[in-house]
C-alpha cells in the first residue's frame, strides 16, 4: 500500500492519477448541457449505499468510473450559465491550480515549522486585503473556513473587548435580514437568547440608521451594553449594502465595535467601477470577506480582518507542544496565535496564484460583469407584468415572484412559485433559489457567473412562468 503514498518514489503514479482525474473533470465541463440532471435522492442514494467501502477497487481508472456514477454524472455544476441559485461562483483556473498544489504539499498553516513560506504568503494577502479595505497600519487578520467562522471570531473579539460588563447585558445589533450566523455566533458565545437585537430595513433592504440610533439609545437607557453592531455589505437574499458611513458614525458616537459582514460584497474591493458602494468599510473594527464568493475562488477561501491586530490576542492560547510563549519573544510567526482553528489548509495559495496571474483588476472586472448582468435582469423583470421584483440590485442578486393577473389568492401564488422552483430543479434545465419576503414565497437569482447572459435570464423566466402556469391550470381543473 506504500505505492499510494505521495513521495519522490511515487511521483509518476501521482502525475498519472491526477492527470486521469483532471481529464475526467475536463470532459464533464465540456459535456454538461444542464446545471443539474434532475436526479432524485431516492434514485441516487441506492447507488452510493451499494458501494462497499471495505472492498477497494485498487485501480484509479475503476475508481473514477465509479465516481462518475455516484458523483460526477449528477453533480450540480456551478460553471453552467443557468445555475442561478446560491452564492456559489464558477472558479478561476489559477485558483484550481493552487488547490492542486496545496493539497499535494499539504502544509498546515497553524505554525511556522509546518508551513514556512505559506505563513508569509497568507500574511501578505491579509495585509493586501486590509489595505484594499483601508483599515490602517495596525490591521491584521487570518484566513478562515468561511463567513460564519469569520463572523463568530469577530463577535468573540467584540465580546472580549467588552468583557468588563455582565454578559447578560451584552447586545449585538444587526439587520433583520443579516446572516443567520450572527444569531448562531451569539449562542455559541454564551450570550442570552435576546442578545441579538434586529434592526429593521428600509424599502431598499438597507438597515435603517434612525432605527439603529433608537436601539443604541434604548440600550443605554436600560443599562444594556451594545457590544457590536453588525452591518452587512451584501445581504444573502438581496445583495443590499447597509449605509456604512452613517452606521460607522453611530458606532463611533456610542463607542461600539463595528463589524462589517462583507462576505458577499467583498468583490467590490477589486472593482474599479463599483468600489464606492462600500465606502465607509474602512471605519470598521472588523470585516468578514469570502473570497470563495465574489473573488471566484474554490471553497474554502475566506478571512476575518481587524483594524487593531492586538485584538486578535483574544483568540490566542499557547501550548508547549505547538506554539510556546517563547516563540513570541523569538518573533516566530505562528498563525495559530490568531485563529480559532489549529490545523488549517493553505487556502491563501489559491488567491495568491489568482492575483499573480490575473491581477486584482481581472477579478474586479469579472465581478463588475455580474453586477451589470443583474441590472439587465432587473430591467427584464421590471418590464414584465407577470413578475414582481422586490428591489433594484446593489450587487448581483434578484428577488422576484411570479404574479399572474388572473390569480388573486396570495397563498395560491405562493404554491405556484414553489412548484415552479421545484419543477425547474427536477428538470435540471436551471437552478434557482427561493426565500420569503413579507411571509410570502419568492424566487431568487444569484448571478455570479460572467458567462450567464440576459438571454439566459429571459429563458429561465419563461421556464418559471411555464411551470407556474401549468400548476395553476391543473389546480383550477382540480377545483372544478
Amino acid at each position: 500500500m506504500r505505492s499510494h503514498l505521495l513521495n519522490g518514489l511515487t511521483a509518476e503514479h501521482y502525475r498519472r492519477s491526477v492527470s486521469e482525474g483532471v481529464e475526467r473533470v475536463a470532459e464533464k465541463l465540456v459535456a454538461v448541457e444542464r446545471p443539474f440532471t434532475g436526479v432524485a435522492v431516492d434514485e441516487l442514494a441506492p447507488r452510493i449505499d451499494a458501494v462497499d467501502l471495505d472492498r477497494p477497487l485498487g485501480d484509479t481508472a475503476a475508481v473514477l468510473d465509479e465516481l462518475e456514477e455516484v458523483y460526477l454524472k449528477d453533480a450540480v455544476y456551478f460553471h453552467h450559465p443557468r445555475y442561478l441559485a446560491h452564492l456559489n461562483c464558477p472558479v478561476v483556473i489559477p485558483a484550481v491550480l493552487g488547490e492542486a498544489v496545496l493539497s499535494a504539499v499539504n502544509s498546515s498553516l497553524d505554525t511556522w515549522d509546518q508551513s514556512a513560506g505559506g505563513t508569509l504568503i497568507e500574511r501578505k494577502l491579509i495585509d493586501w486585503t486590509a489595505g484594499r479595505i483601508g483599515l490602517g497600519p495596525a490591521a491584521d487578520g487570518v484566513f478562515t473556513s468561511g463567513g460564519s467562522q469569520s463572523n463568530l471570531q469577530a463577535l468573540l473579539l467584540a465580546r472580549e473587548e467588552a468583557k468588563s460588563h455582565d454578559p447578560a447585558r451584552l447586545r449585538v445589533l444587526a439587520s433583520e435580514i443579516g446572516h443567520f450566523s450572527v444569531q448562531k455566533s451569539a449562542k455559541l458565545l454564551g450570550l442570552g437568547e435576546d442578545a441579538v437585537v434586529t434592526v429593521p430595513v428600509d424599502r431598499d433592504k438597507r438597515m435603517r440608521t434612525v432605527a439603529l440610533a433608537r436601539e443604541l439609545e434604548r440600550c443605554r437607557g436600560e443599562g444594556l451594553v451594545p457590544m457590536a453592531v453588525v452591518a452587512t455589505a451584501g445581504t444573502t437574499d438581496f445583495g443590499s449594502i447597509d449605509p456604512l458611513p452613517e452606521i460607522a458614525g453611530l458606532c463611533e458616537r456610542y463607542g461600539v465595535w463595528l463589524h462589517v459582514d462583507a462576505a458577499y460584497g467583498c468583490g467590490l474591493l477589486a472593482s474599479r467601477k463599483y468600489r464606492h458602494r462600500i465606502d465607509g468599510i474602512e471605519r470598521a473594527d472588523s470585516v468578514t470577506v469570502d473570497y470563495h464568493k465574489s473573488f471566484f475562488q474554490p471553497v474554502s477561501s475566506s478571512a476575518v480582518l481587524v483594524r487593531d491586530g492586538a485584538t486578535l490576542r483574544h483568540a490566542t492560547y499557547h501550548a508547549d507542544y505547538l506554539n510556546p510563549r517563547r516563540m513570541v519573544r523569538e518573533r516566530i510567526p505562528n498563525q495559530v496565535d490568531k485563529s480559532l482553528q489549529t490545523t488549517r489548509r493553505f487556502d491563501a495559495l489559491k488567491l495568491w496564484l489568482t492575483l499573480r496571474t490575473m491581477g486584482a483588476d481581472g477579478i474586479g472586472e469579472l465581478f463588475d460583469e455580474v453586477c451589470d448582468l443583474a441590472v439587465s435582469g432587473w430591467r427584464l423583470l421590471a418590464a414584465d407584468p407577470r413578475f414582481h421584483v422586490v428591489v433594484e440590485p446593489s450587487l448581483s442578486t434578484l428577488v422576484f415572484r411570479f404574479v399572474p393577473a388572473a390569480v388573486t389568492d396570495p397563498a395560491e401564488i405562493d404554491r405556484a412559485n414553489l412548484h415552479a422552483r421545484k419543477a425547474l430543479f427536477d428538470s435540471g434545465e436551471a437552478v434557482v433559489a427561493g426565500t420569503k419576503v413579507g411571509g410570502r414565497h419568492y424566487l431568487k437569482f444569484t448571478l455570479l457567473n460572467p458567462e450567464t447572459t440576459p438571454a439566459d435570464i429571459a429563458a429561465v423566466l419563461e421556464l418559471i412562468a411555464g411551470h407556474a402556469e401549468q400548476y395553476l391550470g391543473e389546480s383550477l381543473d382540480r377545483a372544478s
